[in-house]
């Protein structure tokens, strides 16, 4: 709720760098710290606001009339000399211009165009599931999940995606919504040799026909979509379909190899595993942060926002706040968090993809479960460290088959 003018302004959370490399590939601490000093708190450093509670994160979700996605979802205000580049309009845009986009693209993505897809997806996993048990050791992210979501991912929305141009160009995107730091100089060294492709790859001339891509072009054709547009919201999709999935069942197998109790239910009932996806960007979300500018003074949770201030809300640590949760630190596939967490987002702005994720994941550890007896790490789990996406690069395990 918003409050009767205070004045107040938040603590400042001194001591912690929320974008030390250190700090990101382990962030629990900062999270903690972040939700016990206050409902929100002052990154001075960065000239920020954060929130890291659940109840907080939510109401600002909700509140886009007070609390707008126009300046942008990462740490700088693209509206700024020197900082602009050209704004998502699905996910940094607010009303009345980004109801009319979503409402078109929400059209293209509908239900029972994403249930077509099932037997596609239930193939892929199969025969990437297959080539595991034969393997029986193997890092799950190079060998699993990475082909896989990319696989199915490409043909659903008509765009070549090959792996390692899309991890150069996903470290870059999600390293450029933080600060000018050495995780986003590196990502934009290493992007360099991809830039091209990420500019051409979702040219209208170079989408499959009949996919999601050609769709979106062609409802620009028709007016639904502003011209110019398209190529911008095909750009998203890719973008969020492709690393955020990954993340998430990346998420799901690390935290399954090293919780033998949640497999054994998951072998016991695989279906189980339909909402898995939930639980492991819960406690992994791949969106550790993202911005809101106020738009005008605002009064809430006991103090006041100045207008144009950033204000970071930290998915992560909401997704793990034990005012929200019981046993927050715990992988539980019977939690079923689903339309409670905010990993996928809320309001306005929640995840429009959402549903494909959902499919992509259930049809891959559901055939998981029915096809492995044990799942246990067969070495360390390793980060990618990112600005805003929380992702491993590597996931070493050995299975044993039913």
């Amino acid at each position: 709720m918003l409050d009767a003018a205070t004045g107040r302004t938040p603590p400042v959370l001194a001591g912690i760098d929320p974008y030390d490399t250190a700090t990101v590939i382990d962030p629990y601490p900062f999270h903690a710290a972040l939700r016990d000093l206050a409902p929100v708190v002052l990154l001075k450093d960065y000239n920020v606001y954060a929130v890291g509670r659940h109840a907080e994160i939510q109401q600002i979700l909700d509140n886009w009339q007070d609390f707008s996605s126009a300046s942008g979802v990462g740490i700088q205000d693209i509206r700024r000399p020197g900082k602009f580049r050209i704004p998502s309009r699905l996910v940094e845009a607010d009303p009345p211009g980004h109801t009319e986009v979503r409402a078109a693209v929400t059209k293209i993505l509908s239900p029972r165009l994403i249930r077509s897809w099932r037997d596609l997806f239930e193939r892929e996993a199969a025969a990437r599931v297959g080539e595991m048990l034969d393997r029986r050791e193997f890092d799950a992210m190079e060998h699993l999940i990475e082909p896989y979501v990319l696989k199915v991912f490409s043909t659903a929305v008509g765009v070549d995606l090959p792996r390692e141009n899309v991890i150069a160009i996903g470290e870059m995107r999600f390293n450029q919504t933080g600060p000018d730091n050495v995780l986003y100089r590196g990502a934009m060294e290493r992007a360099e040799p991809y830039l091209d492709w990420y500019e051409h790859s979702v040219d209208r001339v170079g989408v499959l026909p009949g996919s999601i891509a050609e769709q979106i072009y062609v409802a620009e054709d028709r007016g639904e979509i502003e011209a110019g547009v398209a190529k911008s919201l095909v750009r998203t999709l890719v973008g969020g379909g492709t690393d955020s999935t990954i993340a998430g069942l990346g998420a799901c197998f690390h935290h399954l190899a090293r919780s033998p109790g949640q497999m054994a239910l998951a072998v016991a009932d695989p279906m189980l595993m339909r909402t898995a996806l939930d639980e492991g960007i819960r406690m992994e979300s791949p969106f550790q942060v993202i911005y809101r500018t106020p738009n005008r003074d605002v009064d809430f949770a006991g103090f006041t926002l100045e207008k144009d201030r950033k204000l970071g809300l930290w998915l992560g640590a909401g997704n793990r706040d034990p005012r929200k949760w019981d046993n927050p630190d715990m992988f539980d596939l019977r939690r079923n968090p689903a339309g409670v967490h905010v990993a996928f987002g809320t309001g306005m702005h929640v995840c429009i993809g959402q549903m494909i994720a959902r499919l992509e994941s259930e049809c891959l550890l559901t055939e998981f479960a029915r096809r492995v007896k044990t799942v246990e790490p067969a070495g360390e789990s390793l980060p990618r460290p990112m600005n805003q996406m929380r992702q491993l690069r590597s996931i070493p395990l050995r299975v044993t088959p039913q």
